[in-house]
């Protein structure tokens, strides 16, 4: 009998990151004076595996306020913007086995924030910076090598000693139980 047995299991068999910076452009129905207010909401993606990287397709509403008629009023512009990621997988199990049960898993470390909003220089559009960062892991089936214990694990072993975990209840105090009154 072998000492080595190879389990086949699922596991994280390709991971990666990605950080973007993007640059968005929003028109305003009215010339903007000065921006009062920017704000990111409404974050939607998903995410699926192409090849050898993680594409996430995402969109998000960016809102801005801003004053116009030199600086009298003001007004709130709203444009919804989508995007596309591609994470490269920099992790790969190479012990993977193929095929297309894999699960993508995508956790946003970063929601899209505005950094910066500003009025373009020829100050009809408002330009606004954004920011947003994701974490991929591609779940797979691949290869484990476990070591056989040839002794098995049986009531012998030091780990299922039940007579040292009565031994320590035993000892512990009534009083950590129930709370000490005042």
């Amino acid at each position: 009998m072998s000492e080595y047995r190879e389990i086949i299991t699922k596991a994280v068999v390709g991971k990666g990151r990605k950080f973007t910076q993007s640059t968005h452009t929003v028109t305003a129905p009215n010339r903007p004076s000065s921006i009062l207010g920017c704000w990111i909401i409404n974050h939607r993606y998903e995410a699926k595996k192409c090849d050898k990287t993680v594409e996430i397709h995402g969109h998000y509403d960016i809102n801005v306020w801003y004053s116009y008629n030199h600086n009298t009023k003001t007004e709130v512009v709203t444009e919804t913007v989508s995007y596309t990621d591609v994470v490269k997988l920099k992790y790969r199990d190479k012990d993977h086995l193929i095929s297309d049960d894999t699960d993508v898993i995508v956790r946003v470390i970063q929601q899209p924030n505005c950094l910066e909003c500003t009025i373009s220089p020829n100050g009809n559009k408002i330009v606004v910076e954004v920011e947003r960062e994701f974490v991929a892991e591609v779940i797979g089936e691949t290869k484990v090598c476990v070591a056989i214990n040839p002794e098995g694990c049986g009531k012998d072993d030091d780990f299922y000693d039940e007579d040292d975990l009565d031994e320590e209840l035993e000892d512990l105090s009534p009083d950590l139980l129930l709370g000490e009154e005042e």
